[in-house]
């Protein structure tokens, strides 16, 4: 008799040796303290919320050797033990000759526009992130999206919609000037397109191009680790390839790269520039102590330093990544099962619900992301976020609103915090906001800052 297979599940290669106890709310009490933070979820009190999945960002769980290299924190305002650990960290795993430390990820921004961009400057770039156009438009640059056409359709099965079309930044180039085009700006598993990869292909393509005009390539390597993982799994001839040669051979396509370390790095807080060009790398550091603190510290303590470098050594490891990305994939097909629309295929940090076909009958005007996100939390107090019409923004010229074709609601599944379990109660709570969806109405801004809306933008409900 043919005995049938045993399927093997997978499993977290960690075991959890302390837990935070959760606040459990009833939906009045959500009702009301969603009402109270205008429906925008970023305005909730944490102790509000059941399972947070606003963001990956500075909410993971460190490992015991993080915590153990919290004690070996040197605190020596310049010349801290600590940044030479992490100096050295870097430039084995990820290959760049220098280091800048900042607080996170978007002071690194700041500074890199500042180096790099002057008033008039053409900054391409595969889809656009908030923190970062922002930085190049107050830099005088202007964004343009090269990002391939699959990537603004949340149904395409293309494996890697992170790519470049080389045919866009060609036309840039023809229209501006490669001299007008300081550096082309790659992110890694591309957020706004429901963290979709590029291929290694595609960013050996584009490093060809740019060579021959002199125009950097500048990484934003945030989820550097987590598209080394769909190489991995998708691209011909890397399947026995490890994810730290992997990770290397990205960079090793690029001239340098900004990095928020509050993700793949699995910290709290902390960033870091990481340059090649030994004049960047000076301007950089004049420029760091003017806002983030010297050049050996930029802002962080040195314990932050060493949880830091420890960290991104985790982060490279394939039974690491491999059960990171298998509990969002985990959660992506249970949603699949039960017909809710998602991107696809299933990106690395987070799933991301097409809320223009949860919520057909809601305009984009009325903000439907937002409404859903609003909803999700309202019906079992799991926390998400908006990724549409308003973290678009506005044009800076003109004042119109950005109208993307992607009006996403974003799960963000934090590194080594929740489980199984978790996922479960997550997609059942979908499942039943998407039976009630014809109800929703979608929402009124009522407030909106002048900077990055999102984030403390109000809103009303639409009776």
């Amino acid at each position: 008799m043919k005995k049938t297979p045993i399927k093997h599940s997978w499993a977290e290669p960690y075991k959890i040796k302390m837990v935070e106890l959760l606040k459990m709310t009833t939906p009045a009490q959500r009702r009301k303290a969603m009402a109270a933070a205008g429906y925008n979820t970023f305005l909730l009190k944490s102790e509000d919320v059941y399972i947070d999945l606003l963001t990956d960002s500075g909410t993971s769980a460190m490992s015991d050797r993080q915590w153990a290299g919290m004690m070996l924190g040197d605190e020596a305002y310049a010349g801290s033990a600590n940044f030479y650990h992490l100096e050295k960290v870097v430039q084995e795993v990820y290959g760049y000759k220098y280091v800048v430390p900042t607080h996170q990820g978007r002071g690194a921004e700041n500074i890199l526009s500042q180096v790099m961009i002057k008033k008039g400057d053409v900054i391409p770039g595969n889809m656009y992130f908030t923190t970062t156009r922002l930085h190049q438009e107050l830099a005088g640059g202007v964004f343009h999206d090269i990002i391939i056409d699959e990537a603004h359709d949340s149904s395409s099965q293309h494996p890697f919609k992170g790519d470049v079309d080389l045919n866009k930044l060609e036309a840039l180039v023809r229209e501006h000037g490669a001299e007008k085009i300081p550096y082309v700006c790659i992110a890694v598993t591309v957020n706004m397109a429901g963290g979709q990869p590029i291929s290694l292909g595609n960013l050996k393509a584009l490093r060809a191009y740019t060579q021959k005009l002199g125009i950097k390539i500048i990484l934003d390597m945030t989820r550097i680790a987590e598209n080394a993982y769909f190489i991995q799994r998708r691209e011909p001839g890397y399947q026995n390839k490890s994810i730290r040669s992997i990770v290397k051979e990205i960079c090793n396509c690029t001239d340098g790269a900004t990095m928020s370390a509050k993700k793949d790095a699995l910290v709290n807080i902390g960033g870091f520039m990481a340059l090649n060009d030994p004049d960047d790398y000076e301007e950089a550091s004049n420029l760091v102590v003017v806002y983030e603190g010297l050049h050996t510290y930029g802002g962080l303590a040195g314990r932050d330093m060493e949880a830091m470098a420890i960290g991104i050594m985790e982060s490279v490891s394939d039974d690491h990544i491999k059960a990171r990305i298998g509990q969002v994939i985990y959660l992506g097909e249970q949603m699949m099962q039960m017909g809710i629309p998602i991107t696809e295929p299933i990106g690395g940090h987070g799933i991301f619900i097409d809320a223009k076909r949860f919520l057909p009958h809601v305009p984009q005007d009325l903000f439907p992301a937002q409404a859903l996100a609003a909803e999700l939390y309202i019906d079992s107090g799991v926390r998400t976020m908006e990724r549409g019409i308003v973290s678009a923004g506005r044009n800076a010229k003109t004042g119109e609103n950005y109208y993307p074709k992607l009006e996403l609601v974003r799960l963000t599944i934090p590194r080594r915090v929740y489980t199984q379990a978790h996922m479960d109660v997550i997609a059942e709570s979908v499942a039943n906001v998407y039976e009630k969806r014809k109800k929703i109405k979608g929402l009124r801004m009522i407030y909106e800052p002048r900077y990055l809306r999102f984030f403390q933008a109000r809103f009303e409900k639409i009776r």
